[in-house]
């Protein structure tokens, strides 16, 4: 009797520590996340929409791209097309400031318009945020700042694109035009 009672409280931990973790979802646009202002968001939001993630940085030889992405998403929006930032300081500690810190530098330096998102950890792991370990499921993760995924309109990764790879490149903008006329 006590065992069954210690399996029974054992198979009760791991479904509540199942439970904690989250069920896994089937698309980008199931999760919730918060806004680098601190208020929650439905990604909800952005389904039927192509977004653009980014984990950017303030103090990174890449952070220029921020330019290309503002330009991209100043030109994309009205096609369905937002691009979605969110801040990491895992890369060579490059992203140390807090929330008013980052949404300052953007907007004084970048003027960034698009929609940014807290702190979070990219790298596969125990910390690693549920946005990030849903991108990642393909095998593709960031090895640094700035790398790219286009998501599309169903919530599914159509593409990863590194750091390398800047918001001008005839790559990465054919590959968002694919996805907006899917």
């Amino acid at each position: 009797m006590k065992l069954i009672a210690a399996c029974a409280g054992l198979m009760l931990a791991v479904s509540a520590s199942a439970v904690d973790k989250g069920a896994p979802v089937s698309n980008f646009y199931e999760l919730k996340t918060t806004s680098l202002s601190g208020k929650p968001v439905n990604l909800s939001d952005y389904k039927g929409k192509v977004t653009l993630v980014v984990n950017v940085a303030s103090e990174c030889g890449f952070t220029p791209q921020y330019k290309g992405l503002e330009a991209l998403h100043k030109e994309y929006a009205a096609k369905g097309f937002s691009i979605l930032g969110f801040p990491s300081n895992e890369f060579g500690g490059q992203e140390p400031g807090s929330a008013e810190q980052i949404a300052t530098f953007c907007q004084k330096n970048y003027g960034v318009s698009f929609p940014m998102f807290h702190k979070l950890v990219t790298k596969p792991g125990a910390d690693q945020s549920p946005e990030y370990a849903f991108l990642t499921q393909g095998g593709q993760v960031p090895n640094w700042n700035f790398c790219k995924y286009v998501v599309g309109k169903d919530g599914k990764v159509r593409g990863f694109y590194p750091s390398k790879v800047e918001p001008e490149s005839k790559e990465l903008r054919d590959a968002i035009t694919a996805a907006l006329a899917q």
